[in-house]
């Protein structure tokens, strides 16, 4: 009921407004969200090294109304790169992008994503570093598993997100798991139809298993998106089952989430890579995120109370 009730906000224009309009709430925002420019992302991307975790860094930007608009996308994800290149973070910085900020709904978006997503990642493999494709909503993800597909002919490193909450999610991970694959997995923070998903946290966690098993055992690398610590204990455990080193497989957890978690498992020797969103249009990643843990909606309730 929980989780339903906040999904059910971030669709919801009247709360938007009011969050919006409130003074306090873009610096409680901060927490979970780095700014709203590429400046802003730069500062936490370069405190996240020091602590020698890495990132991917993920722009916010608002809904795409034409092709001219995601060409603009394309241009600042490569501006981007760029800096990180010049930065010296190719090794430790990648970058994430969803495929409707790229023209997948638009007419012809299929292909118009595919094309723009192959620009930026031409220009990730040119700087030295990775592009991972994040998946949205179902009504989405056959469009973008079949561009991933796709655009790993010339990129095999190209990363992806699969969501365990979805039924299909099992075979996607071995259809996709292929020779220097990245898959990002994840839990979901998007909410399916009933037909085609989990809807007990149990079942949720038990396909999140069965997935690790399926990306532990195979060619590719695995990337754990969890921040719950029974996933990872079991991530553990499969990795060592396999062979698998700790450089053989990543942790990646969200921005101002289980932080000392996120250092505790780098002092360990693992890899831990920090998802770390930017821009002007953070109101539904904010609002998924309040709805994937009770804590973090009192969080933000203590913020503004404090402030």
């Amino acid at each position: 009921m929980y989780r339903t009730l906040f999904l059910a906000l971030a669709r919801s224009e009247t709360i938007k407004r009011l969050l919006l309009a409130f003074p306090l709430t873009r610096r409680v925002v901060k927490h979970f969200v780095a700014g709203s420019s590429w400046d802003d992302a730069l500062e936490v991307t370069e405190t996240l090294l020091d602590k020698g975790l890495k990132a991917t860094v993920d722009y916010l930007g608002f809904e795409i109304r034409s092709p001219e608009q995601a060409d603009a996308v394309v241009q600042q994800y490569i501006e981007f790169l760029d800096q990180i290149h010049d930065n010296g973070w190719e090794s430790d910085v990648e970058v994430s992008v969803k495929l409707t900020s790229l023209g997948l709904l638009l007419r012809g978006g299929e292909e118009l994503a595919r094309t723009n997503a192959a620009r930026i990642a031409a220009k990730a493999a040119e700087v030295g570093t990775t592009l991972t494709l994040d998946m949205e909503d179902l009504g989405t993800t056959a469009k973008a598993i079949h561009i991933v597909k796709s655009l790993r002919k010339d990129y095999p490193n190209l990363g992806c997100l699969l969501q365990t909450n979805l039924k299909r999610t099992e075979s996607d991970c071995r259809s996709l798991d292929t020779p220097k694959s990245r898959i990002r997995l994840s839990k979901g923070a998007y909410k399916p139809p009933t037909q085609a998903s989990y809807s007990e946290k149990h079942d949720v966690d038990l396909s999140f298993v069965r997935c690790m098993k399926v990306l532990m055992e195979g060619e590719g690398l695995p990337l754990i998106a969890t921040h719950d610590a029974i996933m990872i204990d079991i991530a553990q455990e499969l990795a060592a089952h396999n062979n698998r080193g700790l450089k053989d497989f990543e942790f990646q957890m969200l921005y101002g989430v289980r932080t000392m978690e996120q250092g505790r498992l780098a002092d360990l020797g693992h890899t831990v890579r920090v998802y770390v969103p930017f821009g002007d249009n953070w109101y539904s990643y904010f609002i998924r995120r309040l709805a994937e843990r009770p804590a973090n909606f009192f969080f933000f309730i203590r913020g503004l109370l404090t402030r």
